[in-house]
């Protein structure tokens, strides 16, 4: 009998990390600079940078993608009151050495961000605007603000002042790579100033004065609030159809992905056994078989949730997929998390039709993953229903507790609403269901399926109405969009109206 090794998921891995800039690092980024510009004459020289590292290294941060320099940002803090909108770039960034750098002002203002332009398709300038908001909010800053160059001006200037070229590109009349871009990132327009960089020939030394308001702002007489920790969900109701190809199947979840991703969220979830589409195409008709064959599709399906995890940058729970190892099928659901790694996580507990159809066999461990979003588990389907499971991965640390499922009728949705509710209620914790519909009309024993996916929260005040975060329609293709905030719970489990974890009788049980 063939025997299947275990799938090794490190050669599907690919690893971005974002850290502050080294001085061995400034060389590679000078000549990034240089070629990440239309014009070398606006990037900044090594002698800039090393004067950046020396005076804030916390505000000069680098990309690195397999351990490659791809993309960096430069900023420090002013009180901007001190310049107003009507400042060059020399006069706010100390001659470009940002010698003028006042830790005790309230705004973090950016001088540069410049990606290599091979990688631009990886997103990675939104990872550097991200890193630049987190860093505001650490900070405890009011707003972002920077010069943005507006490289198509000089196609219009005949036609246009500076000041009706960024409004008809604002009401996307016009397109202009950069402006666009930092709109699509949250950024107002505060104003138009002339002579902002003087060596930018294509914006005829023109800029946009842009800020990005930081709303958990606490201001120095309410130090004592805790900022909102929010993380932003995107639960895909997936809808199963027939299809011809694998590639199909790839196209479709990018699409979803994709819209996950302009809502800048965090997380995108898919749901169980999400591979079972592609039977509709592979013709097998004996249920154990059926399964089998999905397996030989394991290396495409890693490779297609690996590569849009990091070109969407994006956390994709990829609903699950059956694998084989060591003659052994079982059902995996994978993590694939925006900066590269890969985790995966057996179900634990197999229903009685998983194991007399398919011979799935259960997993042996339960894990808790660190992401950029704080802890989670993943609780495949059946195995919410167990309290001591996801009793477990709360005392070790989980926030989320995320179950991509799979159920045919009423009383199977009823089972995992009502279960995961508990679960989010006595542990204190926010729980995600996501849930497929529709049929394959071409493969045999495929019923159609039974959904509403959901994010519960414990019930108590501050938090949505019935323990509800948020919920999709019945049965309907849909992408719907939670926004959970971890510091609800922190304070949940020390002051809520009641605490049960806290208040568990573990000399008893």
């Amino acid at each position: 009998m063939m025997t299947e090794t275990k799938i090794d998921v490190s050669t599907f891995e690919k690893k971005i990390v974002i850290r502050e800039i080294e001085s061995q690092d400034i060389d590679e980024i000078v000549r990034i600079a240089q070629i990440g510009f239309d014009n070398p004459d606006i990037a900044f020289e090594k002698k800039h940078y090393e004067s950046h590292i020396r005076i804030f290294p916390e505000g000069q941060v680098c990309v690195l993608y397999n351990g490659q320099i791809i993309g960096s940002s430069s900023s420090l803090i002013v009180n901007y009151e001190d310049y107003g909108d009507d400042h060059s770039i020399d006069d706010i960034s100390g001659g470009g050495y940002i010698t003028n750098h006042n830790p005790n002002g309230n705004h973090l203002y950016g001088i540069d961000v410049v990606v290599h332009p091979d990688f631009r398709h990886l997103k990675i300038g939104r990872r550097l605007y991200k890193e630049r908001r987190k860093l505001c909010k650490k900070l405890n800053l009011k707003s972002i603000i920077f010069g943005g160059r507006i490289p198509n001006y000089h196609k219009y200037a005949d036609v246009l002042t500076a000041e009706e070229y960024v409004e008809q590109v604002r009401d996307q009349q016009i397109y202009d790579p950069v402006l666009i871009f930092q709109l699509m990132n949250g950024f107002e327009i505060r104003g138009v100033k002339a002579n902002y960089l003087l060596e930018d020939e294509a914006s005829l030394k023109y800029a946009t004065i842009l800020e990005w308001k930081n709303i958990d702002h606490v201001p120095a007489d309410r130090q004592y609030y805790q900022h909102a920790m929010p993380v932003r969900i995107s639960m895909i109701q997936y809808g199963l159809r027939n299809m011809q190809y694998f590639e199909e199947f790839a196209s479709q979840c990018e699409y979803f992905i994709s819209l996950a991703s302009k809502k800048r969220s965090d997380f995108a979830v898919l749901p169980e056994a999400l591979t079972l589409q592609l039977l509709s195409f592979l013709g097998e008709k004996v249920p154990s078989k059926q399964i089998r064959s999905l397996t030989s599709y394991t290396e495409a399906y890693v490779k297609l949730f690996s590569d849009l995890a990091i070109r969407y940058s994006i956390n994709i729970i990829a609903g699950s997929h059956f694998i084989e190892e060591t003659d052994s099928i079982y059902n995996v659901s994978f993590l694939f998390h925006r900066n590269g790694k890969i985790d995966k996580q057996y179900k634990l507990h197999i229903t009685a039709d998983e194991r007399k159809w398919w011979g799935i066999k259960p997993g042996s461990t339960m894990d808790v993953f660190d992401t950029d979003c704080g802890k989670i588990a993943i609780l495949i389907g059946y195995d919410i229903l167990f309290p001591e499971l996801a009793r477990k991965v709360v005392e070790n640390g989980a926030d989320i507790l995320f179950t991509p499922y799979t159920v045919e009728d009423q009383q199977g949705y009823a089972r995992i609403r009502c279960c995961a509710q508990a679960r989010a209620i006595e542990n204190q914790v926010y729980t995600v269901t996501t849930g497929m519909t529709g049929h394959l009309s071409r493969v045999y024993r495929m019923n159609a399926q039974y959904t509403q996916s959901s994010i519960f929260s414990p019930s108590d005040l501050g938090f949505g109405h019935n323990g509800v975060v948020t919920e999709s329609d019945f049965n309907v293709e849909m992408t719907i969009y939670g926004e959970l905030d971890l510091e609800l719970i922190r304070r949940n489990r020390e002051v809520g109206t009641v605490t049960p974890l806290k208040d568990r009788r573990t000399t008893i049980y």
